[in-house]
């Protein structure tokens, strides 16, 4: 057994073993995306109650990836100085006052507290995977699907129950959005055993050894990038304008609303099961082409039908969602040699990927604005996932991304 195994077996024995880490794990996995899914339902609320702009109010979902891109290379290196758990700590506090004071009366606190949220957020979301790849080495494919189908099943709860706690308890859209703290508090307070455990000392060797640099030079690391950004930018614009566009077909917001939350639900078994089959794969091309073409379908079915078939189109978009984000989760661990070079491609991937998908809601909310329909908006979404097909069959490959120019 080698010094990083043996050290993760006594820290993971410390705490009660691993079980307790995969329940830690779950529990600020499923704080990742529920405060930004719950925006969407409620934007029609947002906009009538401060009198934003379409453009602006897509900033409520751009700011946190703006966030992500800014903050993801930095989440290393500082995990590197003050070990994993103790960031994941104090990544829970802020997203907890975020959330707070995102939910005060003012534009200003609106905005102030969603880039705080967001912030928090993007060391979780590079984090994550580098702690799995660390100690649950032999299981991350089941690790990774079991940590995405937490993080995006409370991701489609917070936008089913937006609406009805807005308006059936009469919350609002501050109380609907602020609940979300109490999630964060208990993730927050579960969590600080992981991060005052006796036996970190020298976390920072333990979590994510010494840099190994050079990614930026390797083709296979900006195929994994480009797979993750374009996956995320089609996933941000759904939740953020999936609700305006069915309720523009004639849906209610709250039908809206819960077909988002559908699409997110529906994702659950590929977002669990395509890493599990992936881990199992030298290659995951094949896999990387289904999910993909899920969710060709899906939009190009949004684009031309506004029937009965449109629950059916969601449902193809959910399911090639799920898979899609569980696989590029998935990618960061299968595609580096260790736990350092999985978290250093983790953060490469998520801050170019999600600087690219930020462009997502508030372009097609501009676009939307300026056109007065959503046809153009889908088109550039389905491009968007033709590009993703070809870049998922680079990032597939049996390889690993290495310092040269090469894989």
């Amino acid at each position: 057994m080698t010094t990083n195994e043996n050290t993760s077996v006594a820290r993971s024995s410390s705490l009660g073993g691993k079980a307790y880490l995969a329940l830690g794990i779950l529990l600020v996995a499923a704080c990742l995306r529920a405060a930004i899914t719950a925006v969407g339902p409620l934007i029609g609320d947002i906009r009538l109650s401060t009198g934003l702009s379409n453009t602006l109010v897509g900033m409520l979902t751009t700011l946190p990836l703006i966030a992500f891109a800014i903050l993801s290379p930095l989440a290393p290196r500082v995990a590197r100085r003050y070990g994993i758990e103790a960031i994941l700590l104090a990544s829970l506090i802020a997203l907890t006052v975020g959330i707070i004071v995102r939910s005060l009366p003012t534009a200003a606190a609106l905005f102030v507290g969603t880039a705080v949220l967001g912030s928090a957020i993007a060391f979780g979301n590079v984090l994550l995977p580098g702690l799995i790849k660390r100690d649950f080495s032999h299981r991350v494919g089941v690790m990774t699907g079991a940590y995405s189908v937490s993080m995006n099943g409370w991701a489609a709860l917070a936008s089913g129950v937006s609406v009805p706690l807005a308006h059936g308890l009469g919350f609002g859209w501050q109380g609907a959005l602020g609940c979300w703290a109490l999630l964060s508090l208990i993730a927050l307070v579960l969590w600080v055993p992981q991060a005052f455990a006796k036996r970190r000392a020298n976390a920072g060797q333990s979590a994510v050894g010494a840099s190994s640099g050079g990614l930026w030079r390797s083709r296979l690391a900006w195929q994994v990038t480009l797979f993750m950004g374009l996956q995320s930018l089609g996933f941000y614009v759904s939740i953020t304008w999936l609700p305006e566009v069915l309720h523009d077909r004639g849906l209610t917001i709250a039908q809206a609303g819960w077909l988002l939350s559908l699409m997110q639900f529906v994702s659950l078994p590929t977002t669990f099961a395509v890493p599990v089959l992936a881990g199992r794969r030298a290659s995951q091309r094949g896999l990387a082409v289904i999910i993909t073409l899920l969710c060709l379908i899906g939009y190009t079915g949004l684009l031309s039908s506004r029937g009965a078939l449109v629950p059916l189109w969601i449902v193809l978009l959910g399911l090639g969602q799920g898979g899609s984000i569980s696989l590029a989760l998935t990618l960061f661990a299968l595609r580096s040699r260790n736990a350092q070079q999985a978290a250093e491609l983790s953060g490469m991937a998520q801050s170019l990927g999600y600087l690219l998908a930020a462009v997502g809601p508030t372009l097609l909310g501009y676009l939307h604005d300026a056109t007065r329909d959503w046809t153009i908006p889908i088109v550039i979404l389905i491009a968007v996932t033709v590009i993703q097909l070809f870049a998922g069959l680079g990032a597939g490959r049996n390889a690993y991304v290495s310092s040269g120019s090469g894989a």
